[in-house]
């Protein structure tokens, strides 16, 4: 599990604005990274655990849409809340298509924006956990022998050892021993561990 503390950026060209969600955050127990600008924030060191930005959407230079669009393809745990000055739909609609967890049209109170942060910091959780797990399973997987890899292919189709074997041209016994190098590397409890394995991976379809 993960203990450290969520970080959540914030970028707000208004000093009043980055003030204010700074304490916002440090009374939520947060750990608050506040940038003027796009440009400053990128320049930040990405973080390991849960986190989330805050965006302003009228940024001098590389606004928030254009920042949505370098970050977000790049970082799935990294939710995006948006911060309006005014209600404006066809910027809202392009920013919740793209990804943004909210959009927030100011002045919002506390404890809409505290919401708001929770449910990004929840949705980030999730997606580190699945990216730790992926990278887990690449690692085991290029574990594998190049031969182990062809009969993880062939027995997560539904092949039995002897038409695993007749396919690859070598013994029932070999595949057999293969078979079970296979489950321990990739810590597989059973046949069916071993498909959804498969399956996460994209191998065998």
């Amino acid at each position: 599990m993960l203990r450290e503390t969520p970080v959540v950026f914030v970028v707000d060209d208004d000093i009043s604005v980055r003030e204010s969600l700074d304490l916002v955050v440090r009374s939520a127990g947060w750990e608050p990274r506040i940038c003027g600008s796009a440009e400053e924030f990128l320049g930040q060191p990405r973080p390991t655990v849960p986190n989330c930005l805050i965006l302003d959407v009228n940024l001098p230079n590389l606004n928030g849409l254009d920042l949505q669009k370098l970050v977000s393809p790049e970082r799935a745990d990294m939710p995006i809340i948006f911060l309006s000055g005014y209600g404006d739909v066809p910027i809202t609609v392009r920013a919740m298509k793209a990804g943004a967890v909210e959009f927030l049209t100011k002045p919002f109170s506390d404890e809409v924006l505290l919401t708001a942060i929770e449910q990004a910091l929840e949705r980030s959780r999730v997606a580190l956990a699945v990216r730790t797990e992926m990278q887990s399973l690449r690692d085991h997987y290029a574990s594998l022998s190049r031969r182990e890899q062809e009969v993880m292919a062939l027995v997560v189709t539904g092949l039995l050892n002897k038409q695993v074997a007749f396919e690859l041209g070598i013994s029932e016994i070999t595949v057999k021993a293969h078979r079970g190098r296979v489950m321990r590397k990739m810590i597989a409890g059973s046949l069916a561990d071993l498909v959804n394995i498969a399956a996460k991976l994209g191998i065998g379809h």
